[in-house]
């Protein structure tokens, strides 16, 4: 399910300031565990040490060569089996987070071969649990007051999706 003009490429150091503008952005921090604004230094101590992680992808989503998004996949369990967290660039155009999707999700089942993609969402972050459900995803369950926000505790949604889903799913497209 190839998306017109839209690649992944591995995050560089180059990308370190333009991710964390996006990330400490209200409306992408509102919705993440942590939602501290992080510090460049903070910021970069984490990349420094992701990127040599064998078992994470740092991706960043463009399209026409222009960066539109930030993608992390973490291989939790044997048998390529990964989270994903992702977040748009906050001004990016209205349908790029679904164009972000399709991508990732090409590029995780095809290139990367995993077997499974999983993903959480917040209870009240809505915009996310609807996205994973429009890109196939099963709700695989519910942990109740997973997360506390420093004031409140809030239900996560945890989602599901399978190369083999996935695959069926653009032969129905």
């Amino acid at each position: 399910m190839l998306v017109e003009n839209c690649t992944v490429r591995n995050m560089i150091e180059d990308d370190v300031e333009q991710v964390l503008a996006w990330r400490n952005n209200e409306s992408v921090r509102r919705y993440m565990y942590t939602q501290h604004h992080i510090t460049l230094d903070e910021h970069r101590k984490w990349f420094e040490s992701s990127r040599h992680d064998p078992n994470r992808w740092l991706l960043i989503f463009e399209v026409a060569g222009k960066p539109l998004g930030f993608i992390n996949i973490k291989r939790v369990a044997d048998g390529n089996i990964v989270d994903w967290g992702f977040y748009a660039a906050p001004d990016a155009p209205k349908g790029t987070g679904t164009r972000l999707g399709m991508t990732v999700l090409d590029y995780a089942f095809n290139t990367l071969n995993l077997y499974k993609v999983c993903g959480q969402a917040i209870t009240y972050n809505t915009p996310s649990v609807n996205f994973h459900k429009k890109l196939g995803f099963s709700q695989e369950g519910v942990l109740r007051d997973q997360h506390f926000d420093g004031q409140y505790y809030h239900d996560v949604v945890h989602f599901g999706l399978l190369a083999h889903e996935w695959k069926n799913k653009g032969k129905e497209q």
